[in-house]
């Protein structure tokens, strides 16, 4: 027997690249649901050979089916996620609503597997941000070996992070900078992205920092070790898919380049691509499409005793959120629900 399976949002770049990853991954479905709001009803999606039509999340009834991947926003979230969780259909969700509840495990399969048992509390899964999930798959392992003491990254994050309409104006405003007589204005954005930019993603808290540096701090404490210090910057740049960080991190214990290499080679989830010469690392183009998080640019920081810089690279619609969704759900069935 396989699963009963819900996909909510699934006309948007997320929901669509979690029916592929599902697809492509062949998660054991025996029946799929594809659930929209009521504007997108009837739109047709693709589920591997089929052509699915959208129902409508407002009305659709969750009693009988196994699991939900939530990809919408936090207020329909909100709205719809508990009524399929008190129906029995266990939520696996993609927004920022349910992160920060203790009672809610926030994983990263590679990273906190065991946290899934706790789902049962409320039967939901938080997702993590899409700039999160990718740096703690290369944190644990590292912090396994010499425990992190401090981290310091600063992202360049694509247009992909903000949906559909990132895109399109990365893509409108790139075309208008060639034809003068067509002004493309920021809609999307505070300022131009093409060509450009901007160290903005989210709304500014009160401490000068955003609400996307606030997550990746709060994210890695609850994920990793709520021990470890984290700093963030977090960039909006001209790249359409594939968010790239540079980190830092510093340790209680000496670590060398060549061990930290090594540790990381043979970790899940990650693909070292580390050659000192021209091309040899990962930039966001070849990451496109690839389930795996690329490290590349391995070295050493001879400012402090205990440091080491590394860069990050991956698809933010695969590990940053539908990947890590469906990987929650392979892990669910695993060790909990045991079917297919």
């Amino acid at each position: 027997m396989g699963y009963k399976v819900v996909v909510v949002g699934a006309t948007g770049n997320v929901g669509r690249e979690m029916l592929n990853i599902l697809a492509e991954r062949e998660f054991p479905v025996d029946e799929i649901a594809v659930l929209a709001s009521r504007k997108s009803l009837g739109t047709e999606v693709t589920f591997g050979d089929k052509t699915l039509k959208t129902q409508d999340l407002a009305t659709f009834d969750f009693t009988g089916w196994d699991l939900s991947l939530w990809a919408v926003g936090s207020a329909a979230t909100k709205e719809h996620a508990p009524k399929a969780a008190k129906a029995g259909c266990v939520v696996i969700d993609n927004s920022s609503l349910y992160r920060y509840d203790p009672d809610i495990p926030l994983i990263v399969p590679e990273v906190n597997p065991e946290a899934i048992h706790d789902y049962a509390k409320k039967n939901i899964i938080a997702n993590p941000n899409c700039s999160t999930a990718q740096m703690v798959v290369a944190l644990k392992p590292l912090h396994d070996r010499a425990k992190i003491k401090r981290v310091v990254v600063s992202t360049y994050q694509s247009v992909s992070g903000a949906g559909k309409g990132g895109m399109d104006e990365l893509w409108d405003q790139t075309k208008a900078v060639y034809n003068p007589t067509d002004d493309k204005p920021p809609k999307q954005f505070t300022k131009q992205i093409a060509f450009n930019v901007i160290p903005h993603i989210d709304v500014f808290m009160e401490d000068g920092s955003t609400k996307e540096e606030w997550k990746m701090v709060a994210e890695t404490k609850k994920i990793v070790d709520p021990s470890i210090k984290v700093t963030a910057t977090c960039v909006r740049v001209p790249v359409f898919v594939g968010h790239s960080e540079a980190v830092n991190i510093e340790t209680e214990d000496f670590l060398d380049e060549d061990e930290a290499r090594d540790i990381l080679r043979e970790s899940p989830g990650l693909m070292v691509i580390d050659k000192r010469e021209d091309g040899g690392y990962v930039t966001p183009v070849e990451c496109v499409g690839d389930f795996a998080t690329f490290i590349s640019r391995i070295r050493q920081d001879s400012t402090i005793d205990n440091g080491l810089n590394f860069w990050c690279v991956s698809d933010n619609l695969r590990k940053g959120a539908a990947l890590n969704a469906v990987q929650i759900a392979e892990l669910l069935g695993r060790e909990c629900l045991k079917k297919g």
